[in-house]
C-alpha cells in the first residue's frame, strides 16, 4: 500500500483548495453558521459542477467511479475551512448506503439524482436512548399487510431539513443480536407524518435535526435491501462515512496547526517571538506529530475501504475514527492555548475548528465506542 498521493490526487487536492479558498472564505462560514439552512444553492451547484457528488458513484448512474481516497483529499480541504453544506450527508451517508443496499430501480433514481445534484439525502440512525452505540435501533416499523408504519424519533440527523430523501433504520424483527432485525427504508422527506426540526448544537456549520415519525406509511418498494438485514449494509457504508469524517478532521487539525505556528512566529513577548520559548515550540511540534500520524492512519483506512479484506476494512475505519477525530480536538485545543485569550474571541476563526472537532469526535461513534470495536475485532482474529 502506498500512502503517498498520486499525481491525480495531488491535482484533485489543488483544485479543491483553490475552489474552497474562492467560494468558502471564513466570512461565508460565519454567515452560514447563523443561517438556518446552512448553505446556499449557488455553493451547492458549484460543488456539483466540480463533480464532487459523482465521484464515488458508478458510471452507469452518471458517476465517476473513483476511490474513497480520491474523495478524502477533497474532504481534507473542506476540513481546512470547516466548509458547510450537505456534501457529507448526501454522498457518504445516503449515497453509499443506496449503493450498498438499493435495487436497480432505487439506484437509478437516487444515485443518478445525487450525481446530478438534483437530490440531497441523509441517514437517520441515532435514537434518544442510544448514546454512542450506532447499532442501538429500537424504532419500530410495524407491518400491516403489504405496508409498514414507522413511529419514533431519530436524533442528530445531518442536514435532514434540506434533504429530499431520508434513509431510516428501523426494527422489523426480533433478532437475538442487537444488529439483527433491522431494516432500511428510503423515504421522501415530505411524507405525511414526518416532522423535522433543527437541534441546537455546538457546531452550527453542520446542521443537525430531530426527525419524528408518526405512523408514516411506507410500502415494500421503499425498503432498501433485504428485510431484517439492514445492518449488513450499514456496517459497510458507515465505515466509509467514518473515514470521510476523519479526512475532514485531519484537514481541520492541519489548519489549526498552521494558525498556531504562524502566530508563534509573529507574536512578540520579551523582545522575541513566543515560538522561541520551549513550552510553545514543543506544543507546536507535538501538533505536527499528531497531524502527520493522523494523516497516515487516514490514508491507510481510505485505501483499505476499497482494497482491503473485511477485517482490515473494519479495523482501519475504527482506528482512524478514534484517533483522527480525537487528535483534531487535541490540536484545536493546543492551538487555542498558543494564541491564549486571542483564540477564545468570537472574532478569531479558531473556535469554529474546536466546535467542529468536538462534533466530529462524537459523531458516528465516539473514541470509546471505536476502541471497543477495535478490541472486539482483534479478539475475533485470535
Amino acid at each position: 500500500m502506498k500512502i503517498k498521493l498520486n499525481d491525480d490526487q495531488v491535482e484533485i487536492a489543488r483544485q479543491a483548495r483553490r475552489f474552497i479558498d474562492n467560494e468558502c472564505p471564513m466570512e461565508y462560514v460565519r454567515e452560514m453558521f447563523e443561517d438556518p439552512r446552512g448553505f446556499t444553492d449557488d455553493s451547492w451547484r458549484k460543488m456539483v459542477e466540480m463533480g464532487w457528488t459523482a465521484m464515488l458513484l458508478p458510471e452507469v448512474y452518471g458517476g465517476l467511479d473513483m476511490d474513497l481516497m480520491d474523495l478524502c483529499v477533497i474532504f481534507e480541504e473542506m476540513g481546512r475551512r470547516v466548509t458547510p453544506g450537505p456534501l457529507f450527508s448526501t454522498v457518504l451517508l445516503a449515497g453509499e448506503t443506496v449503493k450498498e443496499a438499493g435495487d436497480e430501480s432505487q439506484k437509478e433514481k437516487y444515485l443518478t439524482g445525487i450525481a446530478t445534484g438534483e437530490l440531497r439525502g441523509t441517514l437517520a440512525l441515532s435514537e434518544p436512548d442510544g448514546g454512542a452505540d450506532l447499532d442501538y435501533i429500537r424504532m419500530e416499523a410495524r407491518a400491516d399487510g403489504d405496508r409498514f408504519f414507522l413511529s419514533g424519533t431519530k436524533l442528530f440527523v445531518p442536514d435532514a431539513h434540506t434533504a429530499d430523501f431520508i434513509i431510516v433504520a428501523a426494527r422489523t424483527g426480533d433478532g437475538g443480536d442487537s444488529r439483527d432485525g433491522t431494516s432500511l427504508f428510503i423515504l421522501d422527506s415530505g411524507l405525511e407524518g414526518i416532522s423535522i426540526s433543527l437541534l441546537p448544537s455546538m457546531d452550527s456549520t453542520r446542521k443537525l435535526c430531530a426527525v419524528e415519525f408518526r405512523d408514516v406509511a411506507v410500502s415494500q418498494e421503499d425498503m432498501l435491501g433485504r428485510r431484517d438485514r439492514g445492518w449488513d449494509y450499514l456496517a459497510r457504508s458507515l465505515k466509509r462515512a467514518q473515514v470521510g469524517l476523519c479526512a475532514e478532521s485531519v484537514g481541520g487539525a492541519e489548519r489549526c496547526m498552521e494558525i498556531a505556528t504562524q502566530y508563534a512566529k509573529e507574536r512578540i513577548q520579551f523582545d522575541q517571538p513566543i515560538g522561541a520559548f520551549q513550552a510553545v515550540k514543543h506544543r507546536c511540534s507535538q501538533m505536527f506529530l499528531e497531524v502527520e500520524s493522523a494523516r497516515s492512519l487516514l490514508y491507510w483506512a481510505a485505501w483499505t475501504q476499497d482494497h482491503g479484506n473485511p477485517r482490515e476494512v473494519a479495523l482501519s475505519a475504527s482506528a482512524a475514527k478514534a484517533y483522527c477525530t480525537e487528535n483534531f480536538k487535541n490540536v484545536a485545543c493546543a492551538a487555542i492555548q498558543v494564541l491564549a485569550g486571542t483564540g477564545f474571541t468570537w472574532e478569531h476563526d479558531l473556535h469554529f475548528f474546536l466546535k467542529r472537532a468536538k462534533a466530529n469526535e462524537v459523531m458516528m461513534g465516539d473514541p470509546v465506542y471505536h476502541r471497543e470495536e477495535i478490541a472486539r475485532i482483534m479478539g475475533e482474529g485470535e
